[in-house]
């Protein structure tokens, strides 16, 4: 099992990574996005993962319409996907997260799965082509259960499942029926704590999250892989206290 963290868009990419990397975190879960992470040059990005013995999960920008029903949109987002695929597969990424598209136009609204399915089978082709393999992250409604998950894993070869265990708290489903029923898909983890009134991103044991429970319902599956540690805070010395705080309470229950 690895412990990661996110960098924040909004904070000089790099520097993020190398304060990372000082605090001993073994890898980076780099979110393409804006203001500050629109792009990262794997030249640049390399020596300093090297130097501090890191490796890179792919996480891409929440807020791309990739699902949208207008083609030329659809084509804009691909091309985009496949820019950030470069940059992972040019770090050594073999992960790329996606999450749910909830952009349509309102009379399209009940068609949103179905929407969602036809648009991400070719981002997952296209991924693979990069070594990557696309994990969809579950998020809010009708993305936030397993049925919606069963029907697009059936209908999209090759795609597999990212669980945030801060958006299972405020769905349908928790993480024990992800995990109970879904375990075999799951290829990535996010960990954040909140209080299921919001995606709050606080530090491990603040929120309601049993997270004695969400580790042991991970060891049921057999998950040995990375887990984000996704916590926010403005101040960025108070942020690697959270960070380490939550690292060892994972490490704790893990060794339990």
């Amino acid at each position: 099992m690895k412990i990661g963290v996110m960098n924040h868009p909004a904070k000089p990419v790099y520097d993020e990574v190398i304060s990372f990397g000082k605090a001993r975190f073994d890898f980076v879960d780099l979110t393409i996005e804006g203001p500050k992470a629109f792009s990262v040059s794997p030249a640049k990005m390399q020596p300093i993962l090297d130097h501090y013995h890191l490796t890179v999960t792919g996480h891409t920008d929440p807020c791309l319409p990739w699902a949208y029903p207008i083609t030329e949109v659809r084509k804009a987002c691909l091309r985009e996907l496949e820019r950030c695929a470069g940059i992972f597969s040019g770090l050594d990424a073999k992960i790329m997260n996606i999450h749910p598209c909830y952009f349509c136009p309102p009379a399209m609204k009940p068609t949103l799965v179905e929407l969602n399915i036809e648009a991400l089978k070719p981002i997952v082709e296209m991924a693979a082509s990069h070594g990557l393999t696309v994990v969809l992250e579950n998020y809010k409604a009708p993305f936030d259960r397993v049925s919606t998950f069963n029907l697009m894993l059936a209908e999209i070869p090759g795609l597999q499942v990212h669980l945030d265990f801060g958006h299972a708290n405020m769905g349908a489903d928790n993480h024990e029926v992800f995990c109970r029923q879904l375990g075999k898909h799951i290829r990535h983890v996010h960990f954040s704590d909140n209080r299921s009134t919001a995606d709050h991103h606080m530090p491990l044991g603040v929120g309601n999250i049993n997270w004695k429970n969400a580790i042991k319902s991970l060891k049921a599956i057999g998950y040995d892989g990375a887990i984000t540690l996704e916590v926010f805070c403005d101040d960025p010395t108070m942020l690697f206290k959270y960070l380490d705080l939550s690292r060892r309470l994972v490490l704790d229950l893990w060794s339990m």
